[in-house]
């Protein structure tokens, strides 16, 4: 059975939807309840589903905006289940949200920025390009402005950030970011590994990173 995306207005959310996330989560490291997700749904514009065989397997939130004129794809809270084919399940949601982006911002790179716990996330950008942080690249100070402004944008006090190692400080909670756990860890590169270890798994600390989805490649999904 394929997995089957849906992307639709966050305030078409009801209460059993809302179950359906808490009780994924609850499954995972990070198990958000109904009660933070239900403010998801009033912080965030879109909310995107998986499914397979209409069992729940993946959803994001996120939104479509311009940040400064550059327009830009935000993923706030997501997770994707631990289950077989979660690596496809990724690909289906970040595919359908560039879809949508290509929709939004015809002929633009597409910044696409959200929030890790773990090295698996950074998964998400699989087929973007530019992505920061990266191994062996130091970041220029236009690129740690993206990273001060997206840190703003997902609710991170100014205090608590920094702009040098894009480390977000937890405030003792679960942080509000891109849950997936990779199928292949092993395969994760020492490097990429090596910007989670100032992380504070207690603290709620996260790593604020982001890529860029060039045009050429966003209008092949037009």
């Amino acid at each position: 059975m394929s997995i089957q995306v849906e992307t639709k207005d966050c305030t078409q959310l009801g209460d059993a939807e809302l179950a359906e996330l808490a009780d994924l989560c609850a499954e995972g490291p990070l198990p958000y309840e109904v009660g933070l997700l239900s403010k998801q749904a009033e912080a965030w514009v879109l909310t995107t589903q998986a499914r397979e065989n209409g069992k729940l397997k993946g959803f994001a939130f996120s939104t479509l905006e311009r940040i400064g004129g550059t327009p830009s794809v935000l993923v706030g809270l997501a997770s994707v289940k631990r289950c077989a084919k979660r690596d496809t399940v990724l690909r289906a949601v970040v595919h359908d949200q560039l879809r949508r982006a290509v929709l939004a911002f015809p002929d633009e790179d597409v910044l696409f920025g959200t929030r890790f716990t773990t090295p698996s996330g950074f998964e998400v950008f699989r087929t973007l390009h530019d992505v920061v942080p990266r191994p062996d690249h130091r970041a220029s100070g236009e690129e740690r402005a993206w990273g001060r402004r997206l840190a703003k944008r997902f609710g991170v006090d100014a205090a608590g950030y920094d702009d040098r190692t894009f480390v977000a400080k937890g405030n003792g909670s679960h942080p509000e970011v891109f849950d997936h756990d990779s199928l292949k860890p092993d395969a994760i590169s020492r490097d990429v590994a090596a910007f989670f270890d100032r992380l504070d798994a207690k603290r709620g600390d996260s790593l604020v990173a982001f890529g860029w989805a060039m045009a050429e490649d966003l209008a092949k999904l037009a």
